[in-house]
């Protein structure tokens, strides 16, 4: 399985047909950016004006669409998506899955003569019922209770999907259950906006802005993700299987000599991203930004900033697409947080912030930062939030991919703490002790010193890897996502967070207003307690370093070092209440999520564990023994010539390790046998299995991979069962 196997396939660079206009000349971005799309241009089309005002208004600030509306929008996407060639709809919804579901209808229907017809109604259109059993529900609802309902959401544009062999409209819809229960991601996410946004616009008031009259969180979401042959990919069972590999020699180099990152970007893989780009833009997914990252094979691409419920659906449109298009170029992308060991792990920094009605950032800090109260205040009120849940947080990245990847390779530690950079750290400071003269923000020039260069500013903030919450210019970046996780769970708890958080200032603030508004130096003595109160998470130095783990303990800021830990903190009414009172969930809502997330973490281990033990009892030790038969049959025969050679020596070696690995794999199968057997798995023994399983068990498995991985170092290259890291990683054709 080398690389310079005979079967090894080198793709082609695929040719991609570009849009043109009606005179035939290659189209731009701008001419097919969202024409699969039915927004406000398509609307106006074929809806009237008056509907087209009604529909907008509720898609940006909410509100409720009856029946004989809804029944002139279906019938006018229905007209709009037939036109584009499609033939079927589907409620398209995100339930918690860590994937996206859809069940598709066809527009076909009989009149009441029996001739065939189109038709979408507005009934249908509002909702449909999939099946809901095999839905993950963590106890919130019975097996056989298979009745669910999908629910259009209208904040988020409907959309044409397009495949070689045809076209669906997508209807971007919530999930729930019979009785009422949300089983998704999406309907968490949009009622923390709902929350937020009652919140933050009570604190404007309170600042004196009276004429905002709604604020939205909005986010831009950088992806990352490794790209690999499609050979190498269904020769790997674990990759296929687990999204990663779990067992793997490291390879002679890896990312050490820095020289993937923001290099040039292979031609195949170019085609790759330019072809899943124009997908994209006809689907209205602004990407801005596409680079190589560190690690070899791996990439980033980046968007610009959208509403979060917005920014969410787009995200899971990029991941839908870009595995599709990567197959037609020979490809996979692999969008686990840790694929390969050794090398960097993936993420998807949220970078997160808030805009009111007028467009406005509130996280913008403008060019004198500690005069800026609105900016003051926001950022005071998400600290506030911060530090209150840092714990559900964390809890709220907790998966097992992220496991391999948090608090090394250029991902934040597991303790949530947040950097302001030097200017803001500093103005907090000053703020909190009174002594605000001579404060000053000025960006400071950077002399290039060659005079035909210009000289550069110098932004008032750093960018800090190390740091899970990191405020980088008008926005905080959430860096500890995983790079598989749907946004959509983070951002909520993000969103209540800082609602509670605002909550909190707000009371202060009240308590000092004068007909509804609080007087400049009242607001400033306020956020002074805040930035007093908040200060233990303030952290601007490294974060990977053991200095700050020290630190972190002294300070008394929680260090949760796996998923099950970091989830256990969800049974603690006291720390998930804000998500209560916020109305985000019921505190059985909570426990539901806590109870899927630690099914789904050790199903995907013992996935793990069982892949890993099947490779290395039907592939690597096969090899091993055929190998050390034939070092045996070359060390006997050498030593009836009189011959000395290293084969003898290399025979030892590897008959050691293969008895050890032989072992390692036994223990390890009692080990799984163990856990797996009685009740381990049901409902109410969940929390210590799993916690079972990250102490003892899957250490065991990592003991396992590296005896299986000193082993494949051993078999010679013709040998190797498996495709191997040197392969996959450096083996783009």
């Amino acid at each position: 399985m080398s690389l310079l196997s005979s079967d090894t396939v080198f793709h082609p660079i695929r040719t991609i047909d570009r849009p043109r206009t009606s005179d035939n000349k290659l189209a731009r971005v701008t001419d097919y950016f969202g024409s699969n799309v039915f927004d406000l241009r398509a609307m106006r089309k074929r809806l009237s004006s008056q509907d087209v005002e009604t529909l907008d208004n509720v898609m940006r600030f909410g509100g409720k669409i009856d029946i004989h509306l809804a029944s002139r929008i279906a019938t006018a996407v229905r007209e709009w998506a037939s036109e584009r060639g499609a033939t079927h709809y589907c409620h398209w919804f995100q339930p918690q899955t860590g994937a996206t579901a859809e069940k598709h209808d066809a527009f076909l229907w009989f009149d009441k003569s029996g001739s065939p017809i189109e038709r979408f109604t507005g009934a249908e259109l509002l909702q449909s019922e999939p099946d809901a059993s095999s839905f993950p529900s963590g106890g919130l609802r019975a097996t056989f209770e298979a009745r669910g309902y999908t629910g259009w959401d209208p904040s988020s544009p409907m959309f044409i999907m397009e495949t070689e062999s045809g076209k669906t409209l997508y209807i971007p819809s919530v999930f729930i259950s019979y009785h009422g229960e949300a089983l998704d991601y999406k309907t968490p996410l949009l009622r923390s906006n709902e929350s937020l946004n009652q919140v933050a616009v009570k604190t404007m008031h309170l600042l004196g802005e009276k004429t905002v009259s709604h604020v939205v969180t909005t986010i831009g979401a950088e992806q990352e993700f490794f790209v690999i042959e499609k050979q190498y990919y269904d020769q790997r069972p674990d990759l296929s299987m687990t999204g990663r590999t779990v067992l793997g020699h490291k390879p002679p180099k890896g990312q050490e000599l820095e020289d993937h990152y923001f290099g040039h970007i292979p031609s195949r893989v170019q085609s790759m991203i330019n072809e899943a780009e124009l997908e994209l833009y006809k689907l209205g997914v602004p990407l801005k930004t596409r680079h190589n990252e560190v690690a070899p094979h791996q990439f980033e691409v980046a968007p610009i900033f959208e509403t979060s419920n917005i920014a969410a659906d787009h995200n899971q449109l990029l991941m839908k697409v870009m595995k599709q298009i990567a197959v037609r170029h020979g490809f996979v992308v692999l969008f686990h947080e840790k694929p390969f060991a050794g090398v960097n792990g993936s993420g998807k920094h949220l970078n997160w912030s808030m805009a009111d009605n007028t467009g406005r950032n509130l996280l913008e800090p403008g060019h004198t930062p500690h005069e800026n109260i609105v900016f003051l205040t926001f950022l005071c009120g998400t600290l506030q939030g911060i530090h209150d849940h840092a714990d559900v947080l964390r809890a709220s990245i907790a998966t097992t991919g992220n496991d391999h990847r948090l608090g090394a390779n250029e991902a934040p530690p597991a303790i949530i703490s947040a950097f302001l950079g030097d200017t803001l750290d500093r103005i907090l400071n000053a703020l909190e002790s009174g002594k605000t003269e001579g404060l000053s923000a000025e960006r400071v020039m950077l002399d290039l010193g060659v005079s035909h260069l210009q000289e550069v500013a110098k932004d008032n903030t750093d960018r800090n890897r190390t740091s899970p919450f990191a405020f980088t210019g008008n926005k905080f970046e959430f860096r500890a996502v995983g790079s598989s996780t749907p946004i959509n769970y983070p951002a909520t708890v993000l969103n209540a967070a800082v609602a509670s958080g605002l909550k909190k200032v707000n009371a202060k603030l009240e308590a000092k207003a004068k007909n509804g508004v609080v007087s400049p130096e009242d607001i400033i003595s306020v956020l002074r307690g805040v930035i007093a109160d908040t200060k233990k998470i303030r952290f601007e130095g490294n974060g990977y370093s053991q200095e700050w783990r020290d630190e972190a303990a002294r300070r008394g800021l929680s260090n949760f070092p796996n998923t099950p830990a970091a989830l256990e903190v969800l049974s603690d009414k006291r720390k998930t209440e804000f998500l209560v009172e916020g109305r985000i969930f019921r505190s059985e809502d909570v426990a539901s999520r806590m109870a899927i997330q630690l099914e789904r973490y050790l199903k995907q281990r013992l996935i793990e564990i069982n892949c890993a033990l099947e490779l290395t009892e039907t592939a690597i030790l096969p090899t091993a023994f055929t190998y050390l038969r034939e070092l045996t049959t070359l060390v006997k025969n050498t030593q009836e010539l009189g011959i000395e050679s290293g084969a003898k020596d290399v025979a030892m070696i590897l008959g050691k390790e293969t008895a050890l690995l032989a072992h390692r794999i036994q223990l390890l199968r009692v080990a799984v046998n163990k856990l797996t057997s009685g009740d381990a798995m049901e409902h109410d023994h969940l929390l210590p299995t799993a916690k079972e399983m990250a102490t003892t068990i899957y250490p065991q498995l990592e003991e396992l991979r590296d005896a299986s991985d000193r082993v494949e170092a051993l078999l010679p290259r013709d040998l190797q069962p498996l495709p191997t890291y040197s392969d996959m990683l450096f083996g783009i054709g």
